[in-house]
This record gives C-alpha cells, sequence and structure tokens, in this order.
C-alpha cells in the first residue's frame, strides 16, 4: 500500500503505536523507518522550521494538530553571527513528526526543499493520513504517551526520554561568544533557541554561551541568562547550584521556559509535570495584579509550583486557560523569569518587551 500526492515518490504505510495500545494507521515520509520517543501535541498554524529545530523537543514525537503542514517547504540554512538564521538551532531535534496531509506541493519565494527532503536529510520519519484530531483528544484526555512510529518491516523498541538528562545533550560542550559590547550576558545553554541570543545581541550585549553544567564562580559578567530546554528541570542541580551563586552576587537573572524552572528551584520552590503540556504560539497569559494580557508561543511539559514560592518571591504571570504559573519574580526586581517565549519565532511577539526590561536591569 502506499500513498502518493502529485510531485513525490510513493510513501509506505506505517503507524503510530501508543504505550496503551491504540494503532494510528497513516503513510511514512521523510526517513523510510521506525523511530520512538514521547508523543505530544502543537496547537501552532504555521512555523514548523522553527518548532522542529527547537531544542526543547528533544526525544518527542511530534503531532501538529493544524491539518496542512509542509505546503511552504524549508527554507535555506544560512548563518547569521554564527547562528543559524532560519531555524533555531542546526538541525532536526524531534524523533518524529505526525502529521494529518502533507503537503507533497510546497510554493514559498524562500523554500529551499520540501519537508519531506529536509526530514529524509537528518533521518527523522513523518506520518501523513493520520486522523491527529482523534490522536489529539486522547492525548488531552490521557496525558502524554510513549509512542513508536513503526513500518512494516522495521520495528523499535520503546523510548522515554523523560529517564534522561536531555539538557546534557542538548547544550554544547565549550563556551561559544556572541557577538561584542560593554556589558556581558552569560547564556547558560539548556537547550537554548539561536533567537534568545538575536535578542540579546540585538539590544548591544556581547553573548557567552556555556553548557548547562559550567562554573560560573569565577566568571566576570553583568546579567545571567537561563535558556529554555527539554526535560525535567530536576536534572538539572548543577544549574540550580550556578543560579543561586549568581543570584548571592546580585547580579541580574532571567529565566526562559526551562531557565524558569531553574530559577524557581533556585529559589527553593518546586516543580511539576504537566498532564500534556503547553506547545503552541496562542497561550493566554495574564500579568498579576493587572489587566495586561499576552498571547504567548510555548513549549513545555514541567511546570512551577507557585504555591512554594518562598519568601521574597511572587508570581508574575498566570495561564488563562489553566491557571498554571507563567512567570515569577523577586521582591528586589534583579531577577525575574517566564514560562512563555518572548523570543518567540514565529510568533506572537507580544511579550518582547522583556529583553528590554531585562536590558534596563543589566545596563543598571
Amino acid at each position: 500500500m502506499s500513498f502518493n500526492n502529485g510531485n513525490e515518490a510513493s510513501f509506505q504505510s506505517g503507524h503510530l503505536t501508543l504505550e496503551d495500545g491504540s494503532v494510528f494507521e497513516g503513510y511514512v515520509f521523510g526517513k523510510n523507518g521506525a523511530s520512538a520517543g514521547e508523543v505530544v501535541f502543537n496547537t501552532g498554524m504555521v512555523g514548523y522550521p522553527d518548532t522542529l529545530t527547537d531544542p526543547s523537543y528533544l526525544g518527542q514525537i511530534l503531532v501538529m494538530t493544524y491539518p496542512l503542514v509542509g505546503n511552504y517547504g524549508i527554507p535555506p540554512h544560512k548563518q547569521m553571527s554564527n547562528l543559524e538564521r532560519n531555524f533555531e538551532s542546526s538541525r532536526i531535534q524531534v524523533k518524529g513528526l505526525i502529521v494529518s496531509d502533507y503537503s507533497t506541493d510546497y510554493s514559498h519565494w524562500h523554500a529551499e526543499k520540501s519537508l519531506d527532503r529536509w526530514l529524509k536529510d537528518y533521518g527523522v520519519p513523518g506520518l501523513t493520513g493520520v486522523d491527529t484530531r482523534a490522536l489529539t483528544k486522547k492525548l488531552r484526555a490521557s496525558g502524554t504517551m510513549l509512542g513508536k512510529i513503526e513500518i512494516k518491516r522495521e520495528s523499535v523498541d520503546w523510548y522515554n526520554p523523560n529517564l534522561e538528562n536531555l539538557v546534557a545533550t542538548a547544550s554544547i560542550d565549550a563556551p561559544e561568544t556572541y557577538g561584542e559590547g560593554k556589558k556581558t550576558v552569560v547564556l547558560i545553554d539548556c537547550g537554548a533557541k539561536n533567537n534568545i541570543i538575536h535578542h540579546l545581541m540585538k539590544r548591544g550585549f556581547k553573548v557567552v554561551r556555556v553548557p548547562w553544567d559550567y562554573d560560573l564562580s569565577k566568571m566576570q559578567f553583568d546579567g545571567l541568562m537561563i535558556s529554555n530546554g527539554p526535560g525535567d528541570p530536576k536534572m538539572c542541580r548543577p544549574t540550580v547550584a550556578q543560579i543561586q551563586e549568581t543570584i548571592a552576587r546580585d547580579i541580574p537573572v532571567f529565566g526562559i521556559c526551562m531557565g524558569h524552572q531553574l530559577l524557581a528551584l533556585a529559589a527553593g520552590a518546586d516543580t511539576y509535570k504537566l498532564k500534556y503540556g503547553h506547545r503552541s504560539q496562542n497561550q493566554p497569559v495574564l500579568e498579576v495584579g493587572t489587566n495586561h494580557c499576552l498571547v504567548t508561543s510555548q513549549n513545555h511539559g514541567f511546570a512551577v509550583d507557585d504555591r512554594s514560592l518562598p519568601k521574597d518571591w511572587s508570581p508574575w504571570f498566570i495561564n488563562l486557560n489553566d491557571q498554571t504559573n507563567e512567570g515569577i519574580r523577586h521582591k528586589s526586581g534583579r531577577f525575574m523569569s517566564v514560562q512563555f517565549h518572548p523570543e518567540a519565532m514565529p510568533g506572537p511577539v507580544d511579550a518582547e518587551y522583556l529583553f528590554d526590561e531585562f536590558a534596563r536591569m543589566v545596563n543598571g
């Protein structure tokens, strides 16, 4: 049995099996092979090149709920300030991609290749023709589950990424420096998106990107940024210790996504795993004590328990869908973090002003 939609080679039949025994039939594109990981869903309508290269998806099979995927192809790999300009990292991070309708015909002035070709280049399988509405409803009801993409002649063992320290895999191995400036911001790379660095450089900072467990005690810098990243923040105890040491030195700190969870742990609060996480470009958050609402981009499976926040720390934002915590800050005004992505690419860009707020903290 094969799937053929015009200009590309026939796709072989395959299926997604969930750990509860559910099976979703489809057709394999990209790598014609098997893969396993944690199955999660994203409700974003656009931005699959950025999404698939986001290191926060390491170890996961991603379900796109928007039905049509692939219609504008993949942009070229180009460098800007020694970083990928069109992607959030240098490679595809997901273990697999599940879509309802993969478009083999793509059309965009910026496109260089098809999504199918790009997935093949990185050895990642995709599955199309899947009832992603039914699959997403199952994940919402049951929570994220382990899953396997398989074809007739190839099977694969179950793989649980939550048992590994994914941050250690996603992080760089040695420090890297970007840009020039009178002020230096250290970026702890827990699986950092490139656009975080672009935003810091845009505001005139020299950015020193360091591994997740790097010793900061002998470094001189003016601000600390803690990046997004995959997996359980409680596996990053060395990072937490470095954040605590930076706070003790009264250096401004800003955390994003996992960086938010790590700052909370450094403050003495707790984190927990969400049922199915927040992965989208349309999450509404409210600034506590105001009527200021932001539409935000998010990608995380863990959250901060703001009831566990110690004295001198307070909730900053809350999620209007489920009331989970979306930000914290210290009464000194020197340390803050958000669960969502102010550097969102693709947008929305409602929260980009938070980089300006951090810049004011660093510049004094």
